[in-house]
């Protein structure tokens, strides 16, 4: 009688591996810089998302006046300790007006994220569009399209800034910051991704697609976008401090939103002339301005780190 050997028990198959934006975020994750400024980047994206209902729950809007919260004998500065800190203004109160802080900061929080997070969008779609194609075409398209980076990144853009927002008076100021603090700020994502670009289209994957006869439209979108998202990504997470600053700088010149419409650089404006009576109204919207910028800035670099390790510091 035979006796048959068993099977030997197969191995196990090993575990697939983990893709690159999966040992990305887990790299991310690990940094404790990362996840403080995840947190406060989400507290402030849903500040300016709730303002409605934050400003509702404090049972006062932006722009309404509380007389009775300052004292019109001592120049309309506000009564109690810190700023008029009560259980009616959580945040305190506007010298001379009386508006609540609360529904003012989170306003504003609505109007400078709203203006710098669009312009960012405009800035990366716009230069991610124009690097891929002075990159990937080449030649006349390439020239044109430098020549238009060095022009625009030579122009004096803040001058031009505060003159346009100067002289347009009867427009939505808004939609009008947006916009120009968008023109000046592709360039430099243009130049980016149009050296990622260059390296890019001469890879073996991108010319067995032209060989195939992948058209220009396809590689760009399977093959060129995807090897330059994690640059533009890391670069769109730089530049939103900086978009958020200009809005601030602009409107603290008083040439960005005009009031009623709060913003914090326009509050850090107001403020100045009550810095020694009533400093918290100068502190909160400026702690607010500082760890807006200060979180999207460390989230940037990491995501610079990671995602582009070539552009790191040596």
């Amino acid at each position: 009688m035979t006796t048959t050997t068993p099977p030997a028990p197969s191995a196990p198959s090993a575990a697939p591996a983990a893709g690159p934006w999966r040992l990305a975020r887990a790299e991310l994750l690990r940094r404790t810089s990362v996840r403080i400024s995840l947190v406060v980047v989400a507290l402030f994206l849903l500040m300016a998302a709730g303002a409605p209902l934050l400003s509702a729950l404090g049972g006062w809007s932006p722009e309404e006046f509380d007389k009775t919260a300052v004292d019109p004998y001592l120049g309309g500065s506000p009564i109690g300790p810190l700023g008029g800190v009560s259980a009616d203004h959580w945040l305190g109160v506007e010298p001379v007006t009386g508006r609540d802080l609360i529904a003012r900061v989170v306003h504003g929080a609505q109007v400078s994220l709203f203006i710098a997070l669009t312009a960012t969008a405009i800035v990366v779609v716009a230069g991610t569009a124009a690097g891929v194609a002075a990159g990937y075409f080449g030649g006349r398209t390439d020239a044109v399209l430098s020549r238009l980076m060095d022009l625009t990144m030579s122009f004096p853009s803040l001058i031009f800034m505060i003159a346009m927002m100067s002289v347009a008076r009867d427009v939505n100021r808004i939609a009008l910051m947006t916009a120009v603090i968008g023109l000046f700020g592709w360039p430099g994502i243009a130049r980016v991704v149009r050296g990622q670009t260059l390296s890019l289209k001469h890879r073996e994957y991108v010319d067995a697609a032209r060989v195939g006869g992948a058209g220009p439209w396809r590689i760009l979108t399977r093959d060129i976008l995807p090897g330059v998202a994690g640059p533009v990504i890391a670069y769109t997470t730089l530049i939103v401090p900086g978009m958020i600053a200009t809005e601030a700088a602009l409107s603290y010149l008083g040439v960005g939103v005009r009031p009623p419409t709060p913003s914090w650089g326009q509050m850090i404006a107001e403020s100045v002339a009550f810095y020694d009576t009533d400093p918290m109204y100068f502190v909160i919207p400026s702690t607010c301005l500082f760890l807006t910028v200060l979180a999207f800035t460390l989230l940037g670099d990491a995501l610079r780190d990671v995602l582009d390790p070539r552009s790191g510091r040596a």
